[in-house]
């Protein structure tokens, strides 16, 4: 049971991850992405005449079953399988987010940027209302999000996955480096 409960280096929690892709294929002909199942719940529980929501949606209710999946596996791995202790992060990242100005790293996230007292802060309102806004607006300009395009379209060597997994790294290492700093001193 201990080694259920460790961290698994990238090496062997990598190809897990990536046989998922040979495995919906070879079962069902399936293509692996998180984002398209709230496009399907939507589609089921939202009565409009939105045409982006107005197709067959259960002959893709297996994607919604694979994401209750993955909602009760981590459901359980928190209750059950958690490291009481403290997350393990690099000592640069924490020095460097110090300086910065965070100072909380007890949970998995810096409570100092995200936690519900801070949701009703201006830094609050940017990471969480304002960062979610730009994190579903890209996920679907960009036709999927970065698990689908990263996991499931490099691997299946489509080529608009890869210019979109280029263009999330870009965009993730601009964040970091560029913008980061100046939204944690909001």
């Amino acid at each position: 049971m201990d080694i259920i409960k460790q961290p698994w280096p990238w090496y062997i929690a990598g190809p897990i991850i990536g046989l998922t892709v040979p495995a919906l294929l070879l079962l069902g002909n399936k293509a692996f992405g998180i984002s398209s199942s709230l496009r399907h719940i939507c589609a089921a529980c939202v009565p409009s005449h939105i045409s982006f929501f107005k197709y067959d949606w259960k002959k893709e209710s297996w994607n919604l079953f694979f994401v209750l999946g993955i909602v009760i596996g981590g459901f359980i791995a928190t209750l059950f399988l958690s490291d009481p202790g403290a997350a393990n992060i690099n000592q640069d990242t924490i020095r460097s987010l110090k300086h910065e100005g965070v100072r909380d790293f007890s949970g998995l996230l810096p409570q100092d940027v995200f936690s519900f007292k801070q949701l009703f802060t201006l830094r609050g309102f940017v990471f969480m209302v304002l960062g979610g806004f730009l994190v579903g607006f890209g996920t679907r300009y960009a036709g999927g999000c970065t698990s689908g395009h990263a996991i499931m379209g490099i691997s299946s060597l489509q080529w608009p996955s890869l210019v979109a997994t280029c263009c999330f790294m870009i965009g993730g290492f601009a964040m970091t480096w560029f913008i980061l700093p100046y939204l944690l001193k909001l």
